[in-house]
């Protein structure tokens, strides 16, 4: 099979990068033909404001560069991971065009909200969610704290909802989680043609021993992640519990304050993958306080195999992706008193952590590896051809 990945970079690397780099390897490791189509926000750099704008909404050189590969590769699938903002819906026209089947993964929230993650000052926010127009987000200035910004992503939100409504070019939309599949679905998008396929770790990392008397936080240091509320925990916590924090980001500082008053806290900055794989096979638990709709972090599936249990948010998909009391335990989101508790409750629980220990590591065996992610792969490519035909987008036009 041959298959046109579709990916626009950020600026600042960040998960979705990883997994359309992930997701090419896979593809390329049983066979396919992975043909790589990517732009980067870097080209925004001495783009006028009103020229990014149009671009968001279509872009005519991505529908040349798109037509050309179709022309000339002829791929039996478009796969996009993410298109925003200078690929464009483009792409998704130009595919349609050439009667080529297209798969959207739904790696945030765009589609609803203008700042793709469902938050705002620092709480859940669904004020979007099935309006036929963003404006809260306008009149909140909710991407990067511009109205003029979070108008044009309104707009491109409306467009593409319009889009649907008169025949949507998008044959199959990947979904990281049966909550985030609900959510989409609650916000207009077909039911028929939603999927779910999470995340995958590869290499697959191994059991890890467990063996370090220490939590750990890996991620970004910011607000939506949770990191007042962590803090804040281990300020309630009197037992000697170490706390490792991995990262960088706007709460550095306070993080290295923290450490600078208690002993138990360390931070450790930004570190290497490999790194950070040694840290969570010998941690004894990982710590997951975010406050926002996590799609489908990869940190959390990595401790899974490393056999590390999981103290999570009880928010959004996090119950799908940790077990309570199985491959770790809940937390009442934003609660610092209920995640003390609940780090208390299991830290000298050793035969329970043992326990957790394997659930978590068979927990990742049986649904993040990347065999498993390949055979879903596979199938959404073949459910995505028959909703193509059915709908009658793939009759060549080009």
């Amino acid at each position: 099979m041959r298959i046109l990945l579709c990916h626009n970079r950020y600026q600042r690397a960040g998960g979705e990068d990883q997994v359309f780099d992930d997701e090419s390897a896979l593809l390329e490791a049983h066979g396919c033909e992975a043909i790589r189509y990517e732009r980067h926000n870097d080209e925004i750099r001495g783009m006028s404001r009103w020229r990014v704008a149009a671009r968001t909404i279509d872009n005519p050189r991505t529908y040349g560069d798109i037509a050309e590969i179709l022309r000339d590769r002829r791929p039996d699938i478009v796969h996009c991971t993410n298109t925003f903002p200078l690929i464009s819906p483009a792409v998704h026209r130009a595919a349609r065009d050439f009667g080529v089947p297209v798969v959207q993964s739904l790696h945030n929230f765009r589609l609803m909200c203008a700042n793709a993650f469902l938050m705002r000052e620092g709480r859940v926010c669904e004020s979007c969610v099935g309006r036929s127009f963003a404006w809260p987000a306008v009149v909140h200035g909710c991407y990067r704290g511009s109205r003029s910004g979070s108008l044009v992503v309104a707009a491109l939100i409306r467009s593409l909802a319009a889009r649907r409504k008169r025949g949507d070019p998008i044959a199959a939309y990947v979904a990281l989680s049966e909550f985030s599949r609900r959510k989409f679905i609650e916000a207009g998008l077909p039911a028929a043609r939603m999927f779910v396929k999470p995340n995958f770790v590869a290499p697959d990392p191994g059991m890890g021993r467990g063996d370090g008397d220490y939590a750990l936080f890996v991620g970004r240091l910011d607000t939506e992640k949770g990191l007042d509320v962590l803090l804040d925990a281990w300020h309630r916590i009197e037992a000697p519990i170490a706390l490792r924090v991995a990262g960088d980001g706007p709460f550095r500082d306070r993080v290295e304050r923290a450490a600078k008053y208690d002993a138990r806290i360390t931070f450790l900055g930004w570190r290497r993958s490999s790194e950070i794989a040694e840290l969570l096979g010998s941690a004894r638990l990982l710590v997951f306080p975010s406050l926002w709709y996590e799609n489908c972090p990869k940190t959390l599936l990595e401790s899974l195999a490393r056999g590390t249990p999981v103290i999570a948010s009880r928010l959004g998909a996090m119950p799908e992706f940790v077990l309570d009391g199985t491959t770790g335990l809940h937390f009442r989101p934003g609660d610092s008193d209920d995640l003390a508790r609940a780090v208390t409750s299991i830290w000298n629980e050793r035969q329970q952590l043992a326990s957790m220990r394997r659930a978590a590591r068979s927990e990742f065996e049986r649904r993040y590896t990347s065999a498993t992610n390949h055979a879903m792969l596979m199938a959404i490519y073949e459910a995505a051809r028959r909703i193509a035909e059915d709908a009658g987008l793939t009759a060549s036009r080009g």
